[in-house]
């Protein structure tokens, strides 16, 4: 079990402490929601999990194997909604893969970024787009 701990420090922004390493970030309530949008809302950072969960998943079947990512990057854009109440509608991720990936890797990857624990976890209303680009 992992320990963290989330102290509301006034204004709509929360510190966040993860228990093992001390590390800290930060929250505000997003522009369109009484916030100043002046750090990373709490649904942006359900979108930021789902994308390092899908880079980190990757990376690490691919380190067994010997491949190399280091450069490899995910863009995630997340769409709120408000009907029938105020929730994330959709992620659209674009990954950015080494081109010498050969097809089988490339089809092992792409099930494991859909597999990943994070996105295991949120709900299947959620809609979850992913683009594979291998150009890098």
């Amino acid at each position: 079990m992992v320990e963290m701990k989330v102290i509301y420090a006034g204004k709509l922004h929360c510190d966040l402490e993860h228990g093992p390493s001390k590390s800290h970030i930060q929250t505000d309530a997003p522009k369109d929601n009484h916030g100043l949008g002046e750090a990373f809302s709490p649904t942006d950072l359900v979108g930021a999990a789902l994308a390092s969960c899908v880079i980190t998943t990757i990376a690490i079947s691919a380190e067994r194997e010997g491949l190399v990512l280091a450069g490899s990057d995910v863009q995630v854009f997340k769409e709120m909604i408000t009907e029938p109440v105020r929730k994330i509608g959709r992620f659209i991720l674009r990954l950015n893969l080494p081109k010498s990936l050969d097809e089988n890797h490339r089809k092992k990857f792409e099930h494991i970024a859909h597999t990943c624990p994070v996105h295991r976890s949120l709900h299947p209303d959620l809609k979850i787009e992913m683009t594979f680009n291998y150009t890098l």
